[in-house]
């Protein structure tokens, strides 16, 4: 097993509370270091991009108890794909495309976990709900019965000090809060995806429950 993933998983762990969720990014990483990864106990596997995932899943078939996630932008057009390959959603971004995955969930027969994107902050490089339109949508979101709406995704803007960094994530927490007093029938906020390499232990101060890691694990990608 490579050390670099057998070392780094050791101090991650050492210091993430065994109730966070720690799923690994494996974009542009081999399907041979994923196994590793698999070897040293990882079940969470992220990707960014369907033609990836499809062929890695084809590929890593025999681990049957891998939990697929998606964390990057999804296309509506992609969607019906995203649910055949996925049982996590993190980057639903928009109405649209959460009532396009409404509707092929019950045809497909399927009830994905959805994570709904926000941006705390106006970020132009990011997908996501800004907090006000996010409140407007929920009602219609409700609606969306074939959906498991699970919780928030975010993404600070890039350049951030770590005490902004941490008011993104303090901020995030207290959407959700916000929307779980609300009630609602078919949204519940049990889960805080957010924090990645780089802020992932300030994401766990302010209350994540999943954290998306992979230069952490696997190094620099090419």
């Amino acid at each position: 097993m490579s050390s670099l993933i057998s070392d780094s998983l050791s101090n991650i762990r050492a210091s993430l509370p065994s109730t966070v969720r720690l799923i690994a990014v494996t974009k542009k990483v081999s399907t041979e270091l994923m196994r590793e990864a698999y070897t040293a106990g990882i079940r969470d596997f992220a990707e960014s991009h369907i033609q990836e995932a499809t062929s890695k899943k084809i590929e890593l078939s025999d681990l049957s108890d891998i939990t697929w996630h998606l964390i990057g932008h999804l296309q509506t057009n992609k969607a019906r794909k995203a649910l055949e390959l996925f049982s996590w959603i993190h980057s639903v971004d928009n109405l649209p495309l959460a009532q396009r995955l409404n509707t092929l969930a019950q045809e497909l027969k399927v009830t994905p976990n959805i994570c709904l994107q926000v941006k705390i902050l106006s970020d132009a490089n990011k997908y996501g709900w800004m907090v006000s339109e996010l409140l407007a949508d929920l009602e219609a979101l409700n609606q969306c019965q074939n959906l498991q709406i699970q919780g928030l995704m975010t993404i600070p803007p890039q350049g951030l000090a770590d005490r902004e960094i941490l008011t993104v994530f303090n901020s995030t927490y207290e959407l959700a809060q916000t929307i779980q007093s609300q009630h609602w029938a078919n949204i519940t906020m049990q889960q805080l995806s957010m924090g990645m390499s780089g802020d992932y232990q300030l994401a766990v101060q302010a209350g994540a429950t999943m954290v998306r890691l992979g230069t952490i694990l696997f190094g620099q990608r090419v």
